[in-house]
């Protein structure tokens, strides 16, 4: 929690932190009780670790991080956490304090489901690898917003692509994905992990470095690495 209590200190007056919770119930009922200790404003509930688990598991999951916490509780959907319209309808029953639902899967067919059985009872968030890729379509779905991963080396183009989404300028939309997102996405296919190295790669591109990943995820090759830099500058 020395990170969580760092950023609660460090951020400007009036700015939100949200903490991570994860692993293990257990573990994460730990993590929720102590974010809310430091002076976290929300918890983002995380996938479990490791295995997967079944729809009452997960309600189950949620439920007792939900229980334990006075903090609005985001749940993260992906990897071993799928969540059924019919699990997120259960959980915003039984949980008050169930505030959002992040998206990490990229199923459609799921998205329209959750959105039309629950509307605008929770804040919906994109958070998919590159979430410029949904980010037109999946706002009809309710996702109104997404964690951009390219806002961290081409902030500006982050911005007007949000701006260009929240407005319906498809026109700009287009451009931006043939001029950026669509070669930067296949780039990032290129390796496994490349979701999380390719950023790491993109500090690197603009003079910022973060340093290396950490294995068993890899780095991009100095050739990917070269190419990323070539696009990064087209659109700064």
């Amino acid at each position: 929690m020395q990170v969580v209590a760092a950023a609660v200190q460090s951020a400007p007056e009036g700015t939100p932190v949200l903490a991570p919770a994860g692993y293990g119930t257990r573990t994460a009922i730990e993590l929720a009780k102590a974010a809310e200790e430091v002076g976290a404003a929300g918890i983002l509930l995380f996938p479990p670790y490791l295995t997967e688990a079944g729809q009452e598991g997960l309600f189950q999951h949620v439920k007792a991080v939900c229980d334990a916490t006075s903090l609005g509780v985001i749940i993260y959907n992906g990897a071993n956490a799928i969540y059924s319209d019919v699990t997120v309808a259960r959980l915003v029953e039984a949980c008050p304090n169930l505030v959002g639902f992040k998206d990490g899967a990229g199923d459609v067919d799921q998205m329209t489901r959750i959105y039309s059985q629950i509307g605008d009872r929770l804040l919906y968030v994109g958070g998919l690898p590159t979430a410029e890729m949904f980010a037109l379509p999946y706002l009809s779905l309710g996702l109104t917003t997404y964690s951009s991963a390219i806002f961290n080396f081409v902030p500006e183009f982050a911005l007007d692509f949000y701006a260009a989404v929240r407005s319906n300028d498809t026109a700009h939309v287009r451009t931006a994905l043939n001029d950026f997102v669509i070669p930067y996405c296949n780039l990032r296919n290129q390796g496994a992990g490349y979701a999380v190295s390719i950023v790491k790669a993109g500090m690197t591109a603009i003079g910022r470095t973060a340093g290396p990943v950490r294995p068993p995820v890899t780095d991009l090759s100095p050739s990917q690495l070269a190419e990323l830099t070539d696009l990064v500058k087209k659109v700064s």
